[in-house]
C-alpha cells in the first residue's frame, strides 16, 4: 500500500475543494496539499450550477438585506453568526473571482450585472449568462494550476477516514485506474465532497452526488445536521430532471397550470388556502420550498399538465423574446430543445419539482470545523448552517467560496498550532483494516443482492415517503425499509472482480454512502414533528419554535438506527417571525 504524506488533504475538487486548496497554497507556500477527487475537477458538479452567486454589490442593496433574506428564507433555522460571516465575505470572494478571470455578465456601463432570485428582496445574484457554475469552476481550476504545492489525485475514491488519539490523521482511497488502495497521511483533512441527491430517483444532481464525504465523517463519529431538509427545485425537466435555472424566472418567466393560470397567486394566507402562508406577491420569485409545495397542491387539484414522464406545469418565457433568451439563457434554450423538443422562444416548457440540494450535512461550526479535531468540511456536504430549513437560490455558490476559504484557514491554523501526524502503527493498522474491508466486498461469493436492485428500492422509498410532503406513518415505513436495505447490503455480491476501473465496486461503495445518508434523512424527519421550510409534515402542519427551533443531529450506529439529538440555533439579532413575501421584489 502506497503512503502519500501531506500537511492537508482536501477531499473533493469542485468549487469548495478548489477554493480551499487555493487558499492553503496562497497562505503558506510550504504546505503540502493533496487534492483528491473521484472525477477530473472540471467534471465536479459545481459546473452544473446555472443561475449565479449572491453578493451585495449594488448601491440599493445592503448586507442587512442579504442577512434578512437568508435568515427568513431559511425559516429561522440558520445560525445567524454564520450568515453574517457569509454576507460580509461574499462580495470579496466574487470580486476575487473577477480578478482571477471569471467572465461575469455586465451591464451596459461595464459594471457587473445582477439578476433577481427567489426569496431575495433585492437583485444581488452575479451571473455569467446561465453557465455561472461552469465559469466559476473553470476560473478556480485554472487558478489552482499555478501552485506547485497542490498535488492532484484525480479519480481516487476515498473509503475511510483515519484517526489516531481522537483526531483525524488522513484517509484511505482507491486509485480507480489500478484498483490499489492508497494511504494519505495528513495533519488535517477538509471534506468538500458535495451532496447526496442521488438517493432520490428524480434529481438535478449528477451521478457523482452520492454523499460519500458525508458518510465518511458520519461513520467517523461526526453527526449529520439537519438532514431532514431536502430542497426541491420547482423547475426541472420532466424527461431527465435536468435543472432549468431559477434565472428563467428571475429574467421574467412565469409558471402556468394546464388552464394557463399563474397558479402561485392562489396560495395565500388564511384557512381557505392549502399552504397557510402569506400571499406570494413575489409570484415566481417566491422561495423554492413554497413554489414546489404549490405545484404539489395544483397536481392534486387536477391542474397539472400531463406528459409522457408524468405531471408537469408550464414555464412560459415566450414574452422575453429570442434576443434576451439567447443572451441571458442560452443553455436553457439548448437543453429545452435537446431534452424536451420544446423551444422556449415559441412554446412554454413543461417543468416539475426535482430534488436539488441538501440543506443538511456534516455538522460544523462557523470555522468549518467538525467535532473531530483535524477534520473540516465546506460546501453542500457541510452544514454550518447558513441555509437553515430552505436555501435561497444563488447562496450556495457563494457559500462554497466563503466557507471553502474559511475551512482552509482553519485547517492551516490547526496545522501551524503544532498538530502532530498520526502514529505510524495506528495509521498502518487502520489502513490495512480498511483495505481488508474492500477486499472482502470484492471477493464475497454467494450473495443474493445486487447494487441496482437495492438502489432502486432505496430511491422508490425516498420518493414515496421523504418528498415534498411527509407523514409520520410514511416516514416510519421508510425508516424500517432503509434499515432492512442496510442489512441486505451485507449480502451484495459483485460480478466484476477485477481491479481496473471497477465501476461495480465503486457503485456498491456509493450505495453504502447513500443508504447511510438516507437513513439520517428519514430518522431526522420522523423525529421533527413540525413543518418548517423544506420539511413539511401533513400530520404536523405548523411550525413549532418552542420545541423545534433546534438543529437535528444524527449520530451513526453500524447496526442500529441513528440516534437523533438536537443543538441550539445561534440567534444574534433576528427573532423568529412570519415568512412574509408580500412586499415584492424591486
Amino acid at each position: 500500500m502506497e503512503t502519500i504524506r501531506a500537511d492537508v488533504v482536501v477531499l473533493g475538487a469542485g468549487g469548495a475543494g478548489l477554493r480551499a486548496a487555493i487558499a492553503l497554497a496562497e497562505a503558506d507556500p510550504a504546505l503540502r496539499i493533496a487534492l483528491i477527487s473521484k472525477v477530473y475537477p472540471m467534471r465536479s458538479h459545481t459546473c452544473a450550477a446555472e443561475g449565479g452567486a449572491a453578493g451585495v454589490i449594488k448601491a440599493d442593496d445592503s448586507l442587512e438585506h442579504h442577512f434578512n433574506d437568508t435568515v427568513g428564507g431559511g425559516d429561522w433555522l440558520c445560525d445567524q453568526d454564520a450568515v453574517e460571516y457569509l454576507v460580509r465575505e461574499a462580495p470579496k470572494e466574487l470580486i476575487q473571482l473577477e480578478h482571477w478571470g471569471c467572465p461575469w455578465s455586465r451591464e451596459s456601463n461595464g459594471s457587473v450585472a445582477v439578476r433577481p432570485f427567489g426569496g431575495m428582496i433585492k437583485q444581488r445574484t452575479w451571473f455569467a449568462a446561465d453557465k455561472s457554475g461552469f465559469h466559476i469552476l473553470h476560473t478556480l481550476f485554472q487558478t489552482s494550476l499555478q501552485f506547485a504545492s497542490i498535488r492532484r489525485f484525480d479519480e481516487f475514491y476515498a473509503t475511510e477516514l483515519l484517526a489516531d488519539e481522537g483526531r483525524c490523521a488522513g484517509l484511505t482511497a482507491i486509485e480507480m485506474r489500478s484498483g490499489q488502495i492508497h494511504r494519505f497521511d495528513a495533519r488535517a483533512v477538509i471534506i468538500a465532497g458535495g451532496g447526496a441527491g442521488r438517493m432520490f430517483p428524480f434529481t438535478t444532481n449528477g451521478a457523482i452526488k452520492t454523499g460519500d464525504g458525508m458518510a465518511l465523517a458520519y461513520r467517523a463519529g461526526v453527526p449529520l445536521k439537519d438532514m431532514e431538509f431536502v430542497q426541491y427545485h420547482p423547475t426541472g425537466l420532466p424527461s431527465t430532471g435536468t435543472l432549468l435555472t431559477e434565472a428563467c424566472r428571475g429574467e421574467g418567466g412565469v409558471l402556468l397550470n394546464r388552464n394557463g393560470r399563474r397558479f402561485l397567486q392562489d396560495y395565500g394566507m388564511g384557512p381557505e388556502t392549502p399552504l397557510g402562508h402569506p400571499v406570494l406577491k413575489t409570484m415566481e420569485l417566491g422561495p423554492r420550498d413554497r413554489v414546489s409545495q404549490a405545484f404539489w397542491h395544483e397536481q392534486r387539484k387536477g391542474n397539472a399538465v400531463p406528459t409522457q414522464w408524468g405531471d408537469a406545469m408550464l414555464l412560459d418565457m415566450r414574452h422575453l423574446g429570442e434576443k434576451k433568451i439567447n443572451e441571458r439563457l442560452p443553455l436553457v434554450r439548448d437543453m429545452s430543445i435537446s431534452y424536451m423538443g420544446v423551444d422556449p422562444v415559441t412554446d412554454p416548457v413543461p417543468v416539475r419539482p426535482v430534488v436539488h440540494y441538501m440543506m443538511g450535512g456534516i455538522h460544523t461550526d462557523i470555522r468549518a470545523a467538525t467535532s473531530l479535531p483535524g477534520l473540516y468540511a465546506a460546501g453542500e456536504c457541510a452544514c454550518v448552517s447558513i441555509n437553515g430549513a430552505n436555501r435561497l437560490g444563488s447562496n450556495s455558490l457563494t457559500e462554497l467560496l466563503v466557507f471553502g476559504r474559511r475551512a482552509a484557514l482553519s485547517a492551516m491554523e490547526y496545522v501551524q498550532s503544532g498538530a502532530r501526524p498520526g502514529a505510524e502503527a495506528a495509521l498502518s493498522a487502520a489502513a490495512v483494516a480498511a483495505q481488508a474491508r474492500i477486499r472482502d466486498l470484492m471477493q464475497r461469493g454467494g450473495g443474493t443482492e445486487t447494487v441496482a436492485g437495492l438502489r432502486k428500492e432505496m430511491m422508490h422509498t425516498m420518493e414515496q415517503h421523504a418528498g415534498i410532503y411527509r407523514t409520520g406513518d410514511g416516514l416510519a415505513e421508510a425508516c424500517g425499509k432503509l434499515a432492512d436495505l442496510r442489512r441486505r447490503y451485507a449480502r451484495i455480491e459483485l460480478h466484476d472482480k477485477t481491479n481496473v476501473y471497477n465501476t461495480d465496486l465503486l457503485q456498491a461503495l456509493e450505495l453504502g454512502s447513500m443508504l447511510d445518508c438516507a437513513e439520517a434523512v428519514t430518522q431526522s424527519a420522523l423525529a421533527r414533528k413540525e413543518s418548517r421550510g423544506a420539511h413539511q409534515r401533513l400530520d404536523f402542519a405548523e411550525r413549532d419554535d418552542r420545541n423545534y427551533l433546534r438543529h437535528s443531529l444524527a449520530f451513526y450506529h453500524p447496526t442500529q438506527a441513528p440516534r437523533v439529538d438536537y443543538s441550539d440555533v445561534v440567534i444574534t439579532k433576528s427573532q423568529p417571525g412570519v415568512r412574509d413575501y408580500s412586499g415584492g421584489h424591486k
